[in-house]
């Protein structure tokens, strides 16, 4: 039976239908992603879903959960009261037993800090707990204090206090202190570092809850993800599988749609040259056309076309010097907590940086003393010449939420320049995907993907041989994603780059300056994947280091009679098993692509869904396993 069903759906925002008659499904064991394009209405879908809870609702069509289950929500901007505790945030969820919980945790710390009149107090801490016992409350607590320990979050400390990732930590806590059956979430990854977001993919897997999300996250995708639903003009389309066999199958069904929609405009236009011929006679064979004509019609204005692309141009106008900047042992320090410690690099015309580091680390202090903004408390920064800096900031500071959208762009005219090209405003806010009756609407009217895709507009609008980007992808769609990424491939300044995106760092990025902790930064070749695989190595290296010194020192001094590189006969029967086992689990391997590929299995075995996938991430390691051991019984061969 599955846990929540759509039927029917139909949602309009405006003249714009954002759900035509939609239909979906949620079985358990499911870990489900909803993608699609900014505006497309996907965090109204994943509300309406929630409507069991009362939280949002359909124009027609019915939303289906199963009788008693437990459903938890965190919506993209979850609302909380700034001046709770953490401790009521999490509890909030929990009716009444909430509040007497938190009666119970704010007494209790009254009598720990010996405030109040205490025999009034213990009074009252007896009534609560005869209540709170009543109501079978304590398992609640020690689920939400175990969940708040989890998230590594402070219980007393205000919502107010809390950074934009330690929140929306908050958020999955709350919505896991009730041990939700079924999960939403609306993009979970925002806001979070990349610890924070592989901590939270590793969650999401072993906790065995059925997930409904959005995320624009690739990496995150292809981890957690055992099926994608697409939101297209209206349309649900199911995808099983991960993001990569999305893609393919996808182009593949707009390939498809073009050639169909190619012949129907053909046949369109041949039926309007026969009418402006005029209907020869009343035949039946005219009357048949005449219809046809009409339909044809009928269908050509029904379809709904692709949102177009997003057309981005950037000018990196005159080139800077070649030196952009150089750092000599730098330091920074704020109060008694060290921001960077020692740091020396040299970064030149064309370079392409990602920053990567923990929330707080220090990753826009580190880029203000590279830009100038910011004198080091030690060291030395020399800047280059002829620099001219473009930023885009995380927390869009830069946009006036009164302001109208062609102010943004350019105050006080209704032309741009791009790359030596005049371009009317109007025209200029269409290749960003704004409609020109939008051009007048003001910044408060969009949408958080919709404001970022107006901030790079705007950053765009003017030449620029150096370019800051902080947390550039936050509400960006796939697509734009991918635009933006081939964009910035192609630039011939000098990039500074901030993300938790981890494709898109790959994507992008050169060399990689990443926080060692303690004020430490270190530069490195290539991108995420890069840095991680080498500090993936230096860990195996260091453990097999300290595993070596531990050994006795008998053990090490004593001799060992060995027979050279020589294989054993065991080891020579292992290494001829090898190519066999290795071909059983790669047939093993793709059986189990083509049952998750059959939609079917989702609605017929659920479960035995969720074991093939398991089953194939392990798979993936003993294939490993096997060939690094091949490697090494090979190479001792050749000795």
């Amino acid at each position: 039976m599955p846990y929540l069903k759509l039927s029917d759906a139909c949602l309009a925002y405006g003249h714009v239908p954002l759900l035509d008659h939609a239909d979906f499904q949620l079985d358990p064991g499911e870990r489900v992603a909803l993608i699609g394009r900014n505006g497309t209405g996907k965090s109204s879908l994943l509300a309406a879903l929630a409507a069991g809870a009362g939280r949002g609702r359909l124009d027609d069509g019915e939303v289906w959960v199963q009788p008693g289950i437990r459903v938890g929500y965190v919506p993209q901007e979850p609302p909380f009261e700034p001046e709770a505790s953490v401790f009521e945030a999490v509890i909030s969820g929990m009716g009444e037993t909430s509040r007497l919980l938190a009666e119970y945790h704010e007494v209790s710390h009254l009598m720990a800090e010996g405030q109040g009149e205490h025999d009034a107090l213990l009074a009252r801490l007896e009534s609560l707990q005869h209540e709170l016992e009543a109501r079978g409350a304590w398992a609640y607590e020690a689920q939400a204090e175990k969940i708040i320990d989890r998230f590594g979050l402070d219980p007393d400390a205000a919502v107010g206090s809390l950074s934009g990732g330690q929140k929306k930590r908050l958020a999955l806590a709350q919505a896991l202190a009730v041990a939700p059956e079924v999960l939403l979430l609306d993009e979970p990854t925002n806001h979070l570092d990349i610890a924070a977001i592989e901590w939270l993919e590793t969650l999401l897997i072993e906790s065995g809850v059925t997930l409904f999300f959005i995320t624009h996250d690739r990496s995150f995708l292809d981890r957690v993800c055992t099926r994608i639903v697409e939101l297209d003009r209206g349309k649900l389309a199911s995808f099983p599988g991960s993001f990569t066999q999305y893609q393919l199958r996808k182009e593949a069904l707009l390939h498809e749609e073009g050639l169909a929609n190619a012949r129907a405009d053909k046949l369109l236009k041949e039926e309007e040259v026969w009418i402006r011929k005029g209907v020869e006679a009343r035949r039946t064979r005219a009357v048949f056309r005449v219809q046809r004509l009409d339909q044809l019609r009928a269908e050509r204005q029904a379809r709904r076309e692709r949102i177009g692309k997003v057309n981005l141009q950037l000018d990196a106008g005159d080139k800077s010097g070649k030196l952009v900047a150089e750092l000599q042992h730098v330091g920074k320090v704020y109060g008694e907590r060290i921001i960077v410690r020692d740091f020396s690099a040299r970064i030149q015309r064309g370079d392409k940086i990602g920053v990567i580091g923990s929330n707080g680390a220090g990753k826009t202090t580190l880029l203000r003393m590279i830009l100038g903004e910011l004198k080091p408390d030690s060291g030395i920064v020399r800047q280059g010449t002829k620099i001219d800096v473009a930023y885009f900031d995380q927390f869009r500071t830069q946009l006036n939420p009164d302001s109208s959208l062609s102010d943004v762009i350019s105050p006080g005219s209704d032309w741009v320049e791009i790359g030596g090209a005049r371009k009317h405003v109007i025209g200029y806010l269409e290749d960003f995907l704004f409609a020109p009756e939008r051009a007048r609407s003001p910044v408060s009217s969009l949408s958080g993907g919709e404001r970022n895709r107006l901030l790079l507009a705007r950053l765009f609008a003017r030449p620029a041989n150096v370019l800051v980007l902080d947390e550039p992808t936050n509400d960006l769609d796939i697509e734009t994603l991918e635009l933006l990424e081939e964009l910035l491939a192609k630039y011939q300044g000098t990039l500074f780059l901030v993300s938790h995106d981890r494709t898109f760092l790959d994507n992008v990025v050169t060399q990689t300056i990443a926080a060692e902790g303690d004020g430490q930064w270190k530069e490195y070749a290539g991108g995420y994947s890069d840095w991680a695989a080498y500090k993936t190595s230096v860990q195996k290296d260091e453990a097999a280091r300290q595993k070596s010194e531990a050994k006795p020192a008998a053990n090490v001094a004593a001799p060992v009679k060995t027979k050279g590189d020589k294989l054993s006969w065991k080891e020579q029967r292992e290494l001829e098993a090898l190519p066999d086992r290795i071909a059983a689990l790669e047939a093993e391997q793709a059986g189990l692509t083509r049952r998750l590929e059959d939609p079917a299995i989702y609605q017929t075995d659920p479960n035995g869904a969720q074991q093939a996938a398991v089953r194939l991430t392990e798979i993936d390691d003993e294939l490993m396993a096997l060939l690094e051991r091949w490697e090494i019984l090979e190479a001792r061969t050749a000795g």
